[in-house]
């Protein structure tokens, strides 16, 4: 029963997406960082970071993780505009939680915002999956 969920889990599909999600995840926090030290405010910061992920990811995410390399351009906008909606879906929450987590916290420091994103990040990491895996870049029959 172990080696089945072990077939099931672990395979170049998940592991990828793992490896791609961290780096997502990098792109993410570094971009935040470099905005917070500009002196954004955290919702601008959270809002302009998710941006910059999204695009990394949608490049990653069809490439590397999903080997989508349908390029025809009614096809790429619809699959954009499901990445793009998913993600704001996702991003509006992970948004929300940024400012309630970092607003209970009070002034606790960078360490603590960034602690707050990393709690967020994983929420956000397993539902994106979900969105990406069963609705954006789903393999159609004819697609094999």
């Amino acid at each position: 029963m172990f080696r089945t969920i072990w077939k099931k889990c672990v395979n170049y599909e998940t592991v990828s997406y793992l490896i791609c999600g961290i780096l997502t995840t990098a792109v993410d926090f570094v971009s935040y960082a470099v905005f917070r030290r500009l002196e954004m405010g955290v919702g601008v910061s959270q809002a302009l970071s998710w941006a910059a992920a999204v695009l990394f990811a949608y490049v990653v995410n069809k490439l590397v993780v999903f080997c989508n390399y349908n390029f025809r351009p009614a096809y790429l906008a619809k699959e954009i505009g499901s990445f793009v909606a998913a993600r704001g879906i996702s991003g509006a929450a992970v948004w929300f939680l940024m400012i309630v987590m970092v607003a209970w916290g009070g002034d606790r420091g960078f360490i603590y915002e960034m602690f707050c994103k990393l709690l967020s990040s994983v929420i956000n990491m397993a539902a994106n999956y979900v969105f990406s895996k069963l609705w954006i870049f789903k393999k159609k029959p004819e697609e094999g």
